[in-house]
């Protein structure tokens, strides 16, 4: 049997992926990173992208927008603010909290406001990148 990795993201509203897995790809906050089973003690943070994580012929693709990740020799566990299937990704919804965003920012907000209206347009143009980023 080859060793997988236990791959967990969790979000304030709670858990949204938890699988065994073949190879997670992180979207470190200076590049990716590979982790495979048995990989070396380690935290991280994350910047907005993908983590890629591959089960033999299939992979799944989750959307995060920061956060940090604790990699363990069989474990990753995942904490963002934000984590979205990309096949729930939609583009127009995605354009509109944008817009959404930045009318907010033009607004006089409190700090906890303006942190949380910033990490919804983080979100936003994140999801914006993989929309409409080249296909193969």
């Amino acid at each position: 049997m080859a060793a997988t990795l236990k791959l967990e993201i969790v979000t304030p509203e709670g858990q949204v992926y938890a699988r065994d897995v073949d190879m997670v790809c992180l979207p470190g906050a200076d590049g990716e990173l590979g982790i495979f089973p048995h990989h070396a003690p380690l935290m991280t943070l994350l910047g907005e992208g993908e983590i890629i994580a591959r089960r033999g012929p299939e992979e799944d693709r989750i959307l995060v927008t920061r956060g940090c990740a604790d990699v363990t020799g069989n474990a990753v566990s995942v904490l963002t603010v934000f984590a979205t299937d990309e096949a729930y990704l939609d583009e127009v919804k995605a354009e509109e909290a944008r817009q959404r965003a930045e009318a907010r920012l033009k607004e006089k907000l409190s700090p906890e406001e303006t942190s949380l209206v910033q990490a919804s347009l983080a979100h936003s143009l994140a999801q914006l990148k993989i929309k409409r980023r080249p296909r193969l």
